[in-house]
Parts: C-alpha cells; structure tokens; sequence
C-alpha cells in the first residue's frame, strides 16, 4: 500500500485525515491541489510531502503554469521540512518533470529500505522501542524510515516490541504509526504522550527512534513533543536514534534559525469533534520542535549511522 501514485497525469495521496478508519486516494489535478494536501495534512512526513512536491510541478508543467511562481508556491505549503525545497528545486533543475519526479519515487523507497538495513543494527532481539509521531510508509512514499527501521528488525527475525506515542494534537502516533504496527503484525502498545518519561523509568523501553523533519547544525527538528522524548532519553540512558534520509539534510543553517509552523489552533481546541478547551482560550500550537544534538545517539541514514552535526 502505497503513499501516493501517479496516474493519467494526475497525483493520487492516501487521505491519511482518514485514517484509520477509511483508505481512500485523494485525487490532485493540479498543482494548488497538492498544496492543499500538503497544507491540510492529507500528505505528511518529510519525504512524502518532498515526492509529493515533486510531482505538484509536474502538474504545474502539464497546465502550463508559470513553475517558477508555482514552485515558489508550494514551498511555502509548510516551512520546517527542508525535503520540500529540495524535491521542488530538484524538479525545476531538471530536462524532464515528469521523469525527474518519477525518479524520486522510486528513489524513496530504495533509501528508506537502506535506512532500515542500517538501522536494524542497533535493534537487539528482545528490544522495546518507543517511537513519536509517524516516520513510517506513510511519511514516505512506501517503507518508512524511523518505522523502517523496525520492519527491518522484524523481518530479520528479531522479537521486538513497539510502544508508540499518541502525538498530540493530530495523534500521528495512535492512528498511523500503530495502524502500520499492526499491518506488519509487529507486537504494539499506544500511550499517551506524557507516559514516555515514566515507562523509561520504569525500565519498558530500549531504545527510541524518531524520523526528522530538517536535520541541522546544532540538531533535529521533529515532531512536537520530540524534545522532551528524548530529554527522559537521555535522563535515563536510553540510546536515542534518528532515522532520516540524506535529503532531510540541510547543511547551511543552524537549527535554530529554521522556521518553526504554528498550526491552527482549533487543532488543540478540540478533539475530535469535542470542545476540551474553555471558549476565548489563548493557544501556542508549535507543529514541531529541535532536539539538540547532544541528546542524539547516532542518526541512521541510508548511507550508514552518523553523529549529529
């Protein structure tokens, strides 16, 4: 089951708002559509929403549109991951859209395969994984990354279990991440983001890994809530990894000059269709935040695993 694929000049993304309940393609005919599914979290995780951008071109392309106003356009769609910028500027650099988009379709699915090779190496048979968010297949075109990782312990014969995090406020982690455990009948417990610190207290969990949105000097962007994972990590002296692929990678800036998205607050005001937050209530919804290299063990890329920089 693929993230997304490409039909009769046109994009089709898993619905992933849908998810778990329902698996329904959203279809995009053109450019200012993938923008929305990229804006609306229909399409999400880094590398997905960077091979989702790359065929968002080529549908500027195929109308005509002007692709440098249209790649402009949709790097904007969502400022954190650096894969999006990439994926755009890959795409307008390139003789051919299409082909070039096509060709970082299959790409993903290679790296991520590689990321989960290189990682399984520091998975034990017998391990407890806890990981945040989703970095698996549906953060990416197919596989996964951080949940690549996993698969590729599993399917090497290693007893593992995983412990995923809900991931507050859009629970990325309770609907994605434990729907992908299950689909690959690997053992999986949901908690709540706030239990993390207190199961690695209480010695359940061997090792955590997360994927990454843009990884910096200085450190990682990920998930909201990423930060204080990894804080009760390292508290605790649990070996704290990031899966993510060399095109994740941003090489210039510091960390902590990225731009941090503030998402909507309705996102916390409610859950689901209920109101859990008094009418008028300020709110600070941060979509992602840095982990400091300092807290990170290795990051595992498909090239091998690598310290932070």
């Amino acid at each position: 089951m693929k993230t997304m694929y490409w039909k009769d000049n046109k994009l089709f993304l898993i619905d992933q708002t849908l998810l778990p309940d329902e698996i329904i393609y959203h279809e995009c005919k053109t450019y200012k559509d993938v923008i929305n599914a990229i804006k609306t979290m229909k399409v999400r995780g880094a590398p997905a929403i960077g091979v989702a951008a790359a065929f968002g071109v080529v549908l500027a392309d195929i109308s005509g549109e002007d692709l440098l106003k249209a790649g402009a356009e949709i790097k904007d769609a969502r400022p954190t991951a650096v894969n999006l910028a990439w994926a755009v500027d890959r795409v307008l650099n390139s003789k051919s859209p299409l082909d070039e988009a096509l060709r970082m379709y299959d790409e993903d699915v290679k790296t991520n395969m590689a990321i989960g090779r290189n990682g399984s190496e520091i998975i034990d048979d017998g391990d407890t994984i806890l990981t945040h968010c989703n970095a698996g297949a549906l953060a990416c075109v197919d596989y996964g990354t951080a949940l690549g990782v996993l698969r590729a312990a599993h399917d090497e014969g290693k007893n593992i279990k995983v412990i995923c995090d809900e991931t507050r406020p859009l629970c990325q982690g309770a609907r994605l991440s434990v729907f992908e455990m299950q689909q690959e009948n690997i053992p999986v417990k949901l908690a709540v983001d706030s239990a993390a610190g207190h199961l690695m207290q209480k010695g359940m969990v061997n090792k955590v890994v997360v994927g990454a949105d843009r990884v910096a000097k200085g450190g990682v962007a990920n998930k909201i809530g990423s930060l204080m994972v990894a804080l009760a990590a390292k508290r605790f002296n649990i070996p704290f990894y990031v899966a993510a692929p060399k095109s994740t990678f941003d090489s210039e800036n510091s960390i902590y000059d990225v731009e941090i998205e503030e998402r909507d607050a309705d996102e916390v005001i409610y859950f689901g269709n209920s109101r859990v937050a008094p009418e008028g209530t300020e709110i600070e919804n941060p979509a992602f935040d840095i982990i400091p290299s300092d807290l990170i063990t290795g990051i595992i890329t498909e090239d091998g695993i690598i310290k932070p920089f």
